[in-house]
């Protein structure tokens, strides 16, 4: 795809759909208790590949690149008696670890085998009913094993009792999932590094809960960095003042490094971010430790990069392990635009600014956020992107979506 020089059309709406993760979590629990509606779901990819993976009664799953759904389905056909599953994905997913879920749901009992490479995907798991109740599990690798666990935790039949061990990463989703099962009726504990989840009791006369999935903060980051560079106003609905998504905190970062004021309508549940004003000075540097939302890291870079503001990004160990090593991918695209960069194992930081490249084109290493992030380039210079098709893994609407709220400078 090629997106033309283009300027922002001034107060255009978008309305993005439901959160990813809120969404792929609802999923979980909707197959496991009878009694949850769920509106606004995510049309991603991964949720979509989610969906299926729970409607469908086959032995062979393929999750493809949907690394959620290798991580909560792990746990999830675990607990299924009698059923005998394979659990696959693409030729990335199966490079992707997941041998410290593993692990856990061994050390409780579950019964899962490597079918090619020790600690990767492929994984046979025969399910069955879990009686062991505690278990630990390192807190530094991935929050999304942590989740899993937590997810079937009330399934078990005493319970879970969950250990983290070491630095918690991605705080806030941990947080995002014990405020989801509290709002579904499921009750736990949260004491300095345990949580603890109660058996949940079947009740067939258990009221039915709506669950309206808030639309997804790491897609609207694209929009606050078009709105950085652009500088006019962009409106997205479906969005609430105080959220439980931890890219939410995108608003501050935008606000203290950007200028990017959002404005939130709690009637409407819309939000207005617009750059504040003309006497906002950029930062000398934009320090952020993101461990708590490694997700926008992408975005906060070639965001920066444009503006040509130098930044230090620290608390980034798990983008090596994502659709691609994010680190490597930022390093080798950022250069073509001309921000020349410097990476370790959890860390990015700008070294110089210089002369974008000529006739660039920018690959995205089957990775959705690598051309999102990129998108906004296009309102400095024409732009191709590579294998652009790969955004349906999180936000299928995207281009639709940016092609509305620009138009090119022809």
């Amino acid at each position: 795809m090629i997106l033309k020089k283009s300027k922002l059309i001034p107060n255009q709406t978008i309305t993005i759909t439901g959160s990813k993760s809120i969404s792929n979590r609802l999923l979980i629990l909707e197959k496991l208790y009878e009694n949850i509606r769920i509106s606004n779901l995510s049309n991603a990819e991964d949720t979509v590949l989610l969906q299926k993976a729970l409607e469908k009664n086959e032995e062979i799953v393929d999750v493809h690149h949907a690394g959620t759904a290798m991580r909560f389905l792990s746990s999830y056909f675990a607990i299924m008696e009698g059923k005998t599953t394979i659990l696959t994905g693409s030729d990335r997913m199966k490079k992707r670890p997941i041998k410290d879920l593993v692990n856990a749901l061994r050390d409780l009992g579950a019964d899962i085998e490597y079918l090619e490479k020790e600690g990767f995907p492929p994984l046979k798991i025969v399910g069955k009913k879990i009686t062991k109740s505690e278990v630990k599990i390192s807190a530094n690798i991935s929050s999304q094993f942590i989740t899993s666990l937590l997810l079937i935790g009330a399934k078990l039949e005493n319970g879970l009792k969950l250990e983290l061990e070491g630095k918690i990463t991605s705080l806030p989703y941990l947080e995002m999932t014990t405020k989801i099962l509290k709002d579904v009726g499921i009750d736990y504990h949260w004491i300095e590094n345990i949580i603890s989840i109660d058996k949940k009791t079947e009740n067939s006369q258990e009221r039915l809960i709506f669950y309206k999935v808030e639309s997804d903060w790491s897609s609207a980051s694209y929009f606050y960095s078009l709105c950085a560079v652009g500088r006019q106003t962009i409106s997205l609905e479906n969005f609430k003042n105080y959220s439980i998504q931890g890219d939410s905190r995108l608003k501050e970062i935008f606000l203290n490094n950007f200028g990017i004021n959002t404005i939130s309508d709690s009637g409407s549940n819309e939000i207005s971010l617009s750059f504040s004003n003309s006497l906002f000075s950029y930062p000398e540097i934009i320090k952020l430790d993101l461990n708590d939302c490694p997700d926008i890291a992408q975005t906060l870079c070639v965001t920066a990069a444009i503006l040509k503001i130098p930044f230090y990004f620290t608390g980034l160990e798990t983008l090596k392990i994502k659709e691609t090593d994010r680190l490597l991918a930022l390093k080798i695209e950022l250069k073509k635009i001309g921000c020349i960069v410097e990476i370790t194992e959890n860390s990015i930081r700008s070294v110089a600014f210089c002369q974008p490249e000529n006739n660039i084109s920018i690959a995205t290493y089957n990775d959705h956020r690598m051309a999102m992030s990129f998108a906004p380039y296009c309102l400095v210079n024409e732009l191709p992107i590579e294998n652009s098709i790969v955004v349906e893994k999180s936000y299928p609407d995207f281009w639709k979506d940016l092609q509305a709220i620009t138009e090119n400078l022809n």
